[in-house]
């Protein structure tokens, strides 16, 4: 099409139905207008001032004795109308801007072909996704993607809620399964995850914050991954305040994979981990584990317990369970909102136990447990659990005091080769 666009603009194709079609044809060599084929001057045929010629003379007309041969029909040429422009070569030249905007088309058409190529690179430096999705940094080992705080992502307290943050975390993880190649179908699932209808669970989760971002504050997330034992593979992230450089954030979590028929756990594949492995970091979690063991509620136990809690069809991922973001906003449904009054989230570690479906009705219990490694500070435990009574997480929450210091500036990305 666009091509065709182009050639019209050189070569304009004369139209049947145009009205020069339908004049009588001039001859090459005619002779004075004022005379007709026997020498004799034409009469006015109408008040257009039109020349009449007759088309059914025999004989050869003479002029100061000479003969003037009549032309043959190869010879004959179209006459232009009379209102018409006479032909000459400026307006037979192209219409230029209809030759600029087919060019302008065609370039525009490759640019956007080029973008939308399925890179797989392998060093750092080779792309940044087109369309703000992110970067490979740090020897195409780690990603790095910018998000801005929209409006409908702050809070009471005038900055991000926790589920925004972990929002950016979970999109972060994604993005660097797509940009390098990896992802297949589902929630990051590799071609060789989906040859055996295998998707990845959350298993554990650390959050701290250090410091929560307001309304169009800009935040970088780093995220890299690495190996949890023979089965599990761990990802970290670090959220840096563009505008100060600070660490706001540290997470980890631990994924393993489950079979998406049967909704049982899974062991690794080989060919999976030949997969993933080569993009894993050998460092430390950005988060220090704690070891202690969650304590698990009951209805006699807990202080705080909020009933009747159900998944909208909105809390549905693509695996089709209740996404773990959704897990921590049932969780704080059950804390006292005079803590949430007078405290921030300042950290939290989740166990995820089984998956959540969109009938399932839950509990949410609390309890504040004792004063955290501060003396100012808070801590609780909670738990997520069907009506009845099978666990779907439990937690451990850390609260500080509103606008307190926390962890400061970590440093650096992790260095480290496949």
């Amino acid at each position: 099409m666009v091509a065709s666009i182009a050639a019209s603009a050189f070569f304009h194709t004369p139209s049947s139905s145009s009205p020069g079609s339908a004049k009588s044809t001039k001859i090459i060599g005619d002779v004075p207008e004022s005379l007709n084929v026997h020498g004799i001057a034409a009469k006015p045929a109408s008040s257009s001032g039109a020349m009449q010629v007759k088309a059914n003379a025999r004989a050869d007309p003479k002029i100061n004795g000479s003969k003037v041969g009549l032309r043959s029909d190869a010879l004959k040429t179209e006459e232009d109308g009379g209102s018409s422009a006479p032909r000459t070569f400026y307006n037979q030249l192209p219409d230029w801007s209809m030759l600029l905007a087919a060019i302008t088309t065609i370039f525009l058409a490759a640019e956007k072909q080029w973008t939308l190529i399925d890179w797989k690179p392998r060093r750092p430096d080779m792309l940044a996704d087109a369309f703000g999705f992110g970067k490979i940094v740090q020897d195409g080992l780690a990603f790095r993607q910018n998000f801005s705080i929209r409006s409908y992502e702050v809070g009471a307290d005038r900055t991000a809620s926790i589920e925004t943050l972990m929002n950016h975390l979970q999109e972060t993880a994604l993005n660097h399964v797509r940009i390098a190649g990896l992802m297949d179908d589902g929630f990051g699932a590799t071609p060789e995850m989906s040859k055996r209808n295998l998707i990845w669970v959350v298993a554990r989760m650390h959050v701290f914050v250090e410091k929560y971002p307001s309304w169009a504050d800009v935040v970088q997330v780093d995220t890299w991954v690495g190996s949890s034992g023979k089965n599990g593979v761990r990802r970290d992230w670090r959220v840096i305040d563009c505008q100060t450089g600070q660490t706001t954030v540290r997470a980890t979590s631990v994924s393993v994979l489950m079979n998406k028929s049967t909704r049982k756990l899974s062991k690794m594949p080989d060919e999976v981990r030949a997969e993933i492995g080569p993009y894993f970091i050998e460092s430390t979690a950005v988060v220090d584990e704690d070891g202690r063991k969650l304590p698990k509620l009951n209805d006699g136990t807990a202080q705080y317990v909020r009933e009747g809690l159900t998944p909208r069809w909105g809390d549905l991922d693509v695996n089709q369970h209740v996404n773990n973001v959704k897990y921590v906003g049932w969780i704080l449904e059950s804390s006292p909102s005079s803590l949430m009054e007078s405290h921030e989230l300042a950290g939290m570690t989740l166990e995820y136990r089984r998956e959540c479906g969109r009938d399932n009705v839950l509990h949410s219990l609390t309890s504040v447990s004792a004063h955290g490694s501060r003396e100012a500070e808070i801590e609780c435990v909670h738990l997520l659990q069907l009506e009845s009574g099978e666990e779907i997480a439990r937690g451990r929450t850390k609260w500080r005091p509103k606008h307190a210091q926390g962890f400061g500036n970590l440093g650096p990305l992790p260095s480290g080769g496949a």
